[in-house]
Order: C-alpha cells, then structure tokens, then sequence
C-alpha cells in the first residue's frame, strides 16, 4: 500500500509575490494524522487548497490515494473530505438539510442517505439538533457540523485547514477527541494546517512551514529532542548587549527573538541563579520552559514564529 499523500516538489507562486510554495516534498502515510505547521503566510494553505484540487500547482506534483490531484481531481476528489477554515455551511438551512444536500452533490440519496445521515448526527452528538438552523448554533457545534457535512461520502482522506479557527478551548478539545475517534474506528488518514503548536503536538508527525518552504519534519517528540536542553527565556530593556555579555561569560550562543533572549542549556534551572548573580538588575525577568515546537521552528529558521507570521 503506497503513501495516502505524496507530495513532490511542489511549487507555486502568486503574481508580484514571493513563492508560496518553494519545493514542498513530504508523504502522509494511511491512517496518520499529519499536521503542517506554521505561521500565517507560511504556505499551508495554499498547499491545502492543492491537495483538494482547488489550485493547481506551478511545477511538480501531489498524490492524494493515489489519484494525481491536477490530472485526475475527480477521482481525488470522491477520496477526500474538506473541512474549510472558513464556514461553509448554509446557515439559513438545517443542520439535517446542509448534510442532504452535500450527499446529493456526492449522487447519495433515499434511505441510504437518510441512515448515513443519521449515523453522523449520532456520532458528533448533533441528533437533538439536526432541526435547529445552523445560524442558531454554537462556533463549537458549527465545526461538528462541518466535519459530520465532510465524512457523508465515507472518504478515505480528511483535510482540515485550521479547522478551530474561532472555537473556544473546550469545543477545541472535544473536536480533536472526535478526529482521533475516526482515526482509530475508520482508520481515516488526516491532514490538519493549523498554526496553533498545541493542535500540532497532537499528531503523530508534523511538517513545519515557513515562508513556503519546509524546515522541519517528524513526530513532535522527535523534533524536540534536537533542542539541547531547557529553554531559558529572559527579558531584559537590553537585550542586544545582555545577550553577548552572556555568550561571553557561559560561553553559550543566545538568540534574540522578539526582544526575548533565549538560551539552550541542558538543566536550564540549575542554570537560572547563576545568570542572575552574574548580572545582578540587569534581568527584569527570567522563565524556564520544556523545549516546545516553537523553539524547534526558531532553531531552524533563526526568527520568531509570529515575527514570520507578520512578514
């Protein structure tokens, strides 16, 4: 059984504008949940709307279940459920009536469709509201919605693109239960674009953006471990010349990012009362932290993930 998602090489840009996708290459293996990580601008929507067949590529080539997405996207699209980070329900309309009609667009109809539709309605808990009209619900049951709308024709690929955009963290926590549930139950393959590291952590492997390119990819765990310690964040009214005085006097390589100094060390709370004895007033505040993806995105691209974000 060969990769549910192949990408090779892919390439695009927008008029007058720097590439958005500048030689994209990763695999998605059946029933993983892969997310593409990075911040705004960094190209995992326009990859997303690739990979469902809403754009077409400048140069090389996507697979999804096998069905290349340029020279086949009908075939491509009967494999995959999309859930759009904007909401693409009829909020004038039923929750049962928005999922009729997109089971219609899929040729489904009749009894089968009725039964399938119910089935949904049961398993995202939107049974009691399936007569409510979409306008009157809740952002959190909006996306139930959405998801129940993408999976009506059994897919064998999800695409979600930043799909808890607007969702309070509750609401959040219950989708991502629900994803995993269609994971283990449906073996589903997955593909989220978010640019939240906690929606990331959740996945079995991430790829991280930026700037169209690819810096980084691999289960979250794994990239972590190439952090060389704890994160010693300080802030200081300084930050350029407390920053070499402190590679100067630990010999160790600080990084700056948004103002912040940053420093890898390997116990780094053992580290903490040494650095402020050495530089008594000069520290307005000191944080220890575990290594997270945002410290693997700033250690690979050497700036900030919101500093890219607003770039």
């Amino acid at each position: 059984m060969g990769p549910a998602i192949r990408v090779r090489d892919l390439r695009h840009s927008y008029s007058g504008k720097a590439p958005a996708l500048g030689g994209v290459s990763f695999e998605v293996q059946p029933g993983e949940v892969f997310g593409l990580l990075g911040p705004n601008g960094g190209g995992k929507t326009t990859l997303s709307r690739v990979l469902c067949t809403l754009l077409k590529p400048d140069e090389g080539t996507a697979t999804v279940d096998g069905a290349d997405v340029a020279a086949d996207p009908d075939r491509v699209r009967r494999a995959i459920g999309v859930v759009f980070q904007a909401e693409s329900l009829d909020k004038h309309l039923t929750v049962r009536e928005n999922l009729r009609h997109q089971g219609h667009l899929y040729g489904l109809c009749g009894s089968s469709l009725d039964a399938r539709i119910d089935e949904l309605l049961l398993k995202f808990g939107l049974a009691d509201r399936a007569g409510d009209r979409v306008k009157n619900l809740s952002g959190g049951l909006k996306r139930r919605a959405e998801l129940a709308k993408s999976l009506l024709h059994s897919p064998k690929v999800l695409l979600m693109d930043e799909p808890t955009t607007g969702v309070d963290p509750g609401a959040r926590q219950e989708f991502w239960t629900h994803i995993f549930a269609l994971r283990e139950k449906e073996k589903i393959t997955v593909l989220v674009t978010t640019h939240l590291m906690e929606e990331a952590e959740r996945c079995d492997r991430v790829a991280i953006l930026d700037r169209g390119r690819l810096v980084a990819i691999g289960a979250p765990s794994e990239l972590k471990s190439e952090i060389g310690g704890e994160m010693v964040l300080v802030e200081t009214s300084e930050p350029e010349r407390l920053a070499g005085q402190i590679a100067e006097r630990f010999k160790v390589s600080p990084e700056i990012v948004d103002g912040t100094i940053r420093v890898e060390w390997p116990k780094g709370h053992s580290f903490i009362p040494a650095l402020v004895e050495a530089f008594p007033g000069k520290i307005r505040s000191v944080r220890l932290s575990q290594p997270s993806l945002e410290d693997v995105f700033i250690h690979r691209t050497r700036h900030g993930f919101w500093q890219a974000a607003r770039e």
